[in-house]
């Protein structure tokens, strides 16, 4: 599968939890390609993550997956979230929006820390809370278990063994 994502340390993350499925997951990158980054245009994570996996499998012309994830804080009304314009980009036809699609969603309730707090993961986990501890005090073990990434990426495969049972030539060698 190729993951469409320059961020190395999401692509370790997904890799790790796709990897008992024996699923090889790499970006356009480590396969000698380069995609176009995808205009997240999208009124919610899920279509963002459709945006940018539909145009790395266009281009690509593998599975792909993608992800998008942000904060949503109560007391901002739900903000940062997702921006900006949206919808299907400038010149989509029927055929860019159609297709088998597979989705799957995860959540993690927290609170947003005043201070940052551990040394492992990325982006936000020094300040996302997650008990009494933030995503960068966990181990991978335990992050993959709680987090919004993880829980996701379990129902994909969930759904993606599913499918593939359903439709025996579409299977991955």
């Amino acid at each position: 599968f190729i993951i469409a994502t320059h961020n190395q340390k999401k692509l370790k993350e997904m890799a790790r939890i796709l990897e008992p499925l024996g699923i090889r997951a790499a970006t356009d990158r480590d396969l000698g390609l380069t995609l176009t980054e995808a205009e997240e245009t999208g009124d919610t994570f899920e279509e963002n993550a459709y945006i940018k996996a539909a145009a790395a499998c266009r281009e690509s012309g593998l599975p792909a997956i993608a992800d998008d994830s942000g904060l949503m804080v109560d007391a901002l009304d739900g903000a940062p979230g997702v921006y900006s314009a949206r919808y299907a980009g400038e010149g989509a036809t029927d055929a860019d929006r159609n297709g088998e699609v597979l989705t799957a969603r995860g959540e993690c309730a927290g609170t947003v820390g005043f201070a940052p707090r551990g040394a492992s993961g990325f982006g936000y986990d020094p300040l996302f809370l997650v008990g009494d501890r933030t995503y960068a005090e966990l181990s991978d073990e335990e992050k993959d278990a709680v987090s919004h990434r993880g829980k996701a990426m379990r129902l994909f495969a969930d759904r993606l063994k599913t499918y593939l049972d359903g439709h025996p030539a579409a299977a991955v060698d």
